[in-house]
């Protein structure tokens, strides 16, 4: 029994799903509960191999290490695989593979007492650990080998447009991509994605919505959300709008462009400030150190400034109250652009 799903811009497969870990993986990718997609498709579409392959296994046992390398606390090596025990704090030991064509990851569950005390008390932050450390990292960092970089970034198609939203966590990102209706345009990620220098990706993961009236029935996740399933998505968009997010105090939001170089600031400060990426960096520059393969360090700053230099930049000042749609701002962010464009070229990016 295995899972396919589009992330990043690479095919990810989990194979051999053990007993007890089929929903956390339907949940971590945003797929509905099996009972609810009986009919979803598991077998793996032909022509396509995968890019990361993840492999649950049954067994406590700790990888075999002898031979291998100590990189740092945890980690050992020999160039060509690399050993993490209790990768990212999940509980998770985890065997990473790369080969010319994709990268194997095969993970053991071997929770301590701490892990099983989180896991009573803060079950949802468990689940979190075990997503970045199973399927999100290892696909983040496949993805900065063939040249990519992770963006904390919310992405949506809106009237034909390819829309970033960036801003501090709990600005809410979220929250408009969450009230796109399916006539309005379509979601593209809840949270995290990938810059390859034209594209952006969406990172798979399920969408975050404020608990309220809907908190039965669904997993509390920290910050009082809620996790859905997605409707639908894109894996992928050509961007051509950044909105720069941040709130205010007034009843009615207000839009202007904004210098590339403040965009770009704000892409790089929200990612490397988001919590969901800050055991990222370690995980990444471990696995570069142990394989030779992709940056110690991926170029966010770079990054972010070649990707505002090509966009539209708009700041956003959201009301205080929630209630505006992402439809909205994107028409009058729209107008104030194209008023940028016309009396000041240098406050926007480059498209025309």
């Amino acid at each position: 029994m295995s899972r396919r799903a589009k992330s990043c811009g690479l095919t990810l497969e989990v194979r051999s799903v053990p007993r007890g870990w089929s929903q956390v993986i339907d949940r971590a990718l945003g797929d509905p509960p099996r009972a609810e997609a009986p009919h979803r498709a598991e077998v793996p579409q032909p022509g396509r191999d995968a890019d990361v392959v993840v492999q649950l296994e049954s067994s406590r046992e700790p990888f075999e290490v002898h031979g291998l390398t100590p990189l740092t606390r945890g980690a050992f090596a020999d160039g060509r695989r690399v050993v993490l025990t209790d990768a990212c704090a999940s509980g998770l030991d985890l065997l990473v593979e790369p080969s010319p064509r994709a990268v194997s990851v095969t993970a053991r569950s071997r929770p301590g007492p701490s892990h099983r005390a989180l896991r009573l008390v803060a079950p949802g932050r468990t689940e979190l650990l075990w997503r970045a450390a199973l399927l999100q990292y290892p696909t983040l960092w496949w993805a900065g080998v063939g040249g990519a970089v992770p963006l904390h970034v919310s992405a949506a198609q809106v009237a034909g447009l390819g829309v970033l939203l960036a801003g501090p966590g709990g600005v809410g990102k979220s929250t408009l991509v969450a009230g796109l209706g399916p006539d309005q345009g379509a979601s593209v990620s809840d949270n995290l994605c990938t810059y390859d220098g034209a594209m952006i990706h969406g990172l798979r993961e399920p969408r975050r919505v404020d608990a309220g009236p809907v908190r039965a029935g669904r997993r509390s996740m920290p910050h009082g959300r809620v996790e859905q399933p997605w409707d639908g998505t894109l894996p992928a968009m050509t961007p051509s709008l950044l909105l720069v997010l941040r709130r205010g105090s007034g009843a009615r939001p207000s839009v202007r462009p904004v210098p590339p170089v403040v965009a770009a600031r704000a892409l790089a400060t929200g990612t490397y400030a988001a919590g969901e990426l800050r055991r990222y960096w370690a995980f990444a520059a471990t696995l570069a150190l142990g394989t030779g393969l992709g940056p110690a360090h991926p170029s966010i700053v770079g990054e972010s400034e070649r990707l505002a230099r090509s966009l539209d930049c708009v700041e956003v000042v959201l009301p205080a109250r929630p209630g505006t749609s992402l439809v909205e701002l994107v028409d009058r962010a729209e107008q104030a652009a194209r008023a940028g464009r016309a009396t000041n070229p240098g406050m926007t990016g480059a498209r025309a």
